[in-house]
């Protein structure tokens, strides 16, 4: 199990936020921390610790007045880790090059590829196109549903048709390098990680893939490796110390690569 780093912008600054809590309004986001520090700070930070495959997400839409401060943020974040971050947020065929030429390792694709509320394997072919596979991460963040998760689109507001399963992340390997799924009713609230989606996540044994969201403590890292059967990767956000969390960054580190808590 991988520990993978992430900075979240938004209105121009590294924050983290209940991720369920953006919307179009503006003001709407619960904030759960602000940085005083600009996106090189953490970029700078995570290539000094050695720990690659972080991912910068921009939570501005293009139409926010705020939406260039928060790109100039990103590029910054990607000019100071050639190589060592990914970035999502808005990326579609048009813009996806701006961020691998950048520095971007991958870009990260969730709301192009739905169209309607229907997955379009036409847009993830143009998305493959534009940046190949090895380039690229599709985000299947979601919510659950009665008894099942749905992907959802639009800063995680709209619910689309599809279910996440082992089956469709199958189908899905074959296009891209990597999976990023946030359990989105947790994220950003430290309330424990979703088991159930873990165990979706856990059967699946294809390409990397990460979770976000919920983690709060080491007992939720031992769950995400016990239900992820150690090849889900995990980021920590609000939890982490560097985000005015309880979790110490070298301590989740050392547990990640070694998996062992008897120096935690």
């Amino acid at each position: 199990m991988n520990f993978r780093p992430c900075i979240d912008i938004h209105d121009g600054k590294v924050k983290q936020i209940v991720g369920g809590s953006l919307s179009d309004d503006p003001g709407s986001a619960e904030e759960n921390f602000v940085s005083e520090k600009n996106s090189d700070f953490f970029a700078k930070f995570f290539s000094d610790e050695d720990v690659y495959g972080g991912h910068v997400i921009l939570l501005n839409k293009s139409t926010d007045p705020e939406f260039e401060e928060t790109k100039q943020q990103a590029l910054l974040a990607l000019n100071t880790f050639p190589g060592g971050l990914m970035v999502g947020g808005g990326i579609d065929p048009s813009n996806a090059k701006e961020y691998i030429f950048a520095g971007a390792s991958h870009v990260i694709v969730t709301s192009y590829l739905f169209q309607d509320g229907e997955f379009s394997m036409e847009r993830l072919l143009r998305m493959e196109e534009a940046v190949g596979k090895e380039h690229l991460v599709i985000d299947l963040s979601c919510r659950k549903r009665v008894k099942n998760y749905y992907v959802v689109t639009n800063r995680w507001q709209d619910f689309t048709e599809q279910k996440v399963t082992k089956e469709f992340l199958e189908e899905l390997s074959e296009h891209c390098a990597e999976f990023l799924i946030h359990g989105v009713d947790s994220e950003g609230k430290r309330q424990g990680v979703e088991e159930d989606l873990l165990e979706i996540l856990g059967d699946y044994e294809g390409n990397p893939i990460t979770y976000a969201g919920g983690v709060k403590d080491f007992d939720d890292l031992d769950t995400i490796r016990e239900l992820g059967k150690n090849h889900v990767d995990v980021t920590v956000g609000s939890a982490l110390d560097l985000f005015g969390g309880n979790m110490n960054f070298e301590k989740v580190l050392q547990y990640c690569l070694e998996g062992d808590m008897t120096e935690v």
